[in-house]
């Protein structure tokens, strides 16, 4: 299958979403999955992974709902409190819905830098194996330092770095990133999203060779086997058309064989979420 690995969906509201600056207002409204469609259809996908934007449970009953009405939509990446005394059982609610695949918290927002290191948060994750649960860490350069030492402590668990860790593309500064993604490389139990890259990008005047450099160095440290492409649809919209941003990643590995490709594009991420062709 060919699966986009990282797509959102909402009802806009103001305070919700007070994340979507006022240099974003393109994507202040909603964003539903027949808005995507036609341009995923369109780009040759059989669906995508749905993930969460709103840290709550709401969340959760919002994704999975929508998962339920389109069959493109082949997982859900939801959000539990992980921090919870409670979160046991939270996850044992969830394990009845099969097409929630793993959580995510919004990592980069949180005051402490090393908030992945907290105790109460580890115990959430070491967790989430008994379940089967995949863990997306959203986290920028500054983060992998603490990152690293995240992943090292739970060697079973599967993760994925969303969006090559938010480099600085717009800068070209690619020296600290570079060296911090680099020690995940013998981590077989972690993947990269090559994913949101426009948004670090310049909006008005990016070029295709801006991002080449980034995604090469992303599929030569995690390897064809640990990366995933992924639109992050609609937040892209700021800077690019769905097609435009498929264009950045497959103009940027023409270098890659046909069964690196299908890897890249929809293999990897088929195998990491346990996705299956319903």
């Amino acid at each position: 299958m060919k699966i986009d690995s990282h797509l959102h969906f909402w009802k806009y509201h103001p305070v919700k979403d007070a994340w979507i600056t006022d240099d974003m207002t393109v994507i202040k409204k909603d964003f539903m999955p027949d808005d995507l469609l036609p341009a995923l259809t369109n780009q040759g996908f059989d669906g995508g992974v749905a993930v969460q934007a709103d840290q709550s449970e709401r969340e959760n009953d919002f994704l999975i709902d929508l998962a339920t009405q389109y069959c493109f939509i082949k997982g859900v990446v939801g959000w539990v409190d992980l921090r919870s005394p409670q979160v046991e059982s939270r996850l044992d609610y969830y394990s009845s819905f099969s097409r929630l695949k793993g959580f995510r918290h919004i990592v980069q927002s949180e005051a402490q830098d090393d908030f992945l290191l907290r105790s109460d948060f580890c115990r959430g994750i070491g967790l989430l194996r008994k379940y089967d649960y995949t863990y997306d860490v959203l986290i920028y350069p500054k983060h992998l330092e603490h990152a690293l030492t995240f992943c090292m402590e739970f060697p079973d668990q599967r993760f994925v770095l969303d969006h090559i860790a938010k480099p600085p593309i717009r800068t070209q500064d690619y020296e600290n990133w570079e060296r911090g993604l680099q020690r995940f490389k013998s981590l077989d139990h972690v993947y990269c999203k090559i994913a949101g890259l426009i948004n670090q990008a310049d909006w008005k005047s990016w070029t295709i060779k801006d991002f080449e450099r980034y995604i090469s160095i992303s599929i030569d440290i995690f390897g064809i086997d640990r990366v995933m492409f992924g639109s992050d649809w609609p937040v892209c919209l700021v800077g690019a058309a769905y097609e435009q941003v498929c264009h950045i990643v497959s103009d940027n590995t023409l270098g890659l064989s046909d069964s690196e490709k299908l890897k890249l594009w929809g293999h990897n991420c088929t195998q990491f979420y346990e996705l299956t062709n319903q």
